[in-house]
């Protein structure tokens, strides 16, 4: 049974252009001891169905109500956990990086672990890494053999498995989806509002190419 939880979510898009695309591609795990805000939010949405809240099929940031993202926010903030944020500037990508999805998706998982995982993992740990799934098949394929392999490149000595489920399918992976909403707002639109209410809980936020000053588009 695992004693550390991971669960991902990424915030931007795939497209590397400058006209309807976000200018960043973000990682985010949320690193947990143990479940618990899982099932603290499953409670508060039947508190929120019991109250006539507009309730999509899952907690997701960009299309909740104001007032569900209040009470996610004061719900999963009752519990441990930190964050940890890798930022990639699409356009300062090398072409090869961006050549294709799964390729640019595992450069940017590799070195949001790189630092993070030795330390985030023990050797003692038995760690559990959540994935919500994206994209097509095949492609969900690729990502997934993409986060296996850096695991394997940079906790080798370490026990952890991976699961790629849709984000609706776990309330902790909705967890991971509410601080790279509040990181991606930040980033893109200098809106900070909800990203002030989890920065005490982010351990890593690492522009990747902060210094570079090179754009391919």
């Amino acid at each position: 049974m695992p004693n550390r939880f991971f669960f991902a979510d990424e915030a931007g898009c795939f497209a590397f252009q400058r006209e309807r695309a976000s200018k960043y591609f973000i990682l985010c795990t949320v690193c947990m001891d143990d479940c618990g805000v899982g099932a603290a939010l499953q409670a508060l949405r039947r508190d929120l169905a019991w109250k006539g809240e507009d309730l999509g099929d899952y907690f997701h940031a960009s299309e909740d109500k104001q007032a569900v993202r209040d009470a996610v926010y004061s719900t999963i903030l009752q519990h441990q956990f930190t964050v940890q944020a890798t930022l990639l500037e699409k356009s300062k990508a090398y072409p090869r990086v961006c050549q294709d999805k799964p390729t640019f998706y595992k450069y940017g998982w590799y070195y949001h672990f790189k630092y993070e995982a030795p330390r985030l993992i023990r050797p003692q740990s038995e760690a559990l890494i959540t994935t919500a799934s994206l994209g097509t098949k095949k492609e969900r394929v690729a990502f997934k053999d993409a986060v296996n392999d850096v695991m394997r490149q940079t906790v080798p000595h370490s026990q952890w498995r991976t699961d790629f489920p849709p984000a609706a399918t776990d309330p902790c992976l909705q967890v991971a989806d509410y601080c790279a909403w509040a990181i991606q707002r930040k980033w893109e639109r200098q809106d900070v509002r909800s990203y002030d209410l989890i920065k005490s809980r982010i351990s890593s936020e690492y522009d990747l190419w902060q210094r570079g000053t090179l754009h391919y588009y």
